[in-house]
């Protein structure tokens, strides 16, 4: 299923949906003013948090934690500490694995596999007309909310570099 976002997910106090490719409102960006780090909360449409991002402090490399409703977290976002030859990202999961996030990040046009390679998701400004924006496509069997929080925290980093 495809979503469309919105870029600058960390305007202060910006709420905004996340739309499916019908146009229907999935998800619920609501950004927490009066924090000192970056936080958000993913709310599915009956306005439940799925997860929360957070902004990591005081680490070497720019992180971002993303947790479950009950605040345990689930995966950290980072980016790797040697890439010559294009960005990468690496999302470390609670749970164990890895996935890896890469492309063109500056122009919205990258992909999120698992450690197998299999393509989980795959994020493009190409399939929308619409300015500020860009599409996720989530394969089927997903976590999408993860998923989204992932493509929000590569957002953030990258335009912060």
């Amino acid at each position: 299923m495809r979503y469309l976002v919105r870029e600058k997910l960390f305007a202060i106090g910006d709420d905004y949906w996340i739309e499916d490719d019908r146009g229907n409102k999935a998800f619920l960006v609501d950004g927490k003013v009066l924090r000192l780090r970056h936080t958000f909360e993913l709310k599915d449409a009956d306005g439940r948090v799925v997860v929360v991002v957070r902004e990591k402090a005081f680490t070497v490399r720019d992180a971002m934690r993303i947790e479950n409703a009950d605040g345990d977290t689930v995966a950290t976002v980072r980016e790797k500490l040697f890439t010559p030859f294009r960005d990468k990202y690496r999302v470390e999961l609670a749970g164990g694995g890895e996935l890896e996030v890469h492309g063109d990040l500056i122009d919205k046009d990258y992909r999120i596999e698992d450690e197998r390679g299999a393509e989980l998701a795959r994020i493009s400004r190409k399939w929308f007309r619409i300015r500020d924006s860009y599409g996720v496509e989530i394969a089927d069997g997903a976590d999408t909310a993860l998923l989204l929080a992932v493509a929000a925290c590569v957002d953030h980093l990258a335009e912060e570099d």
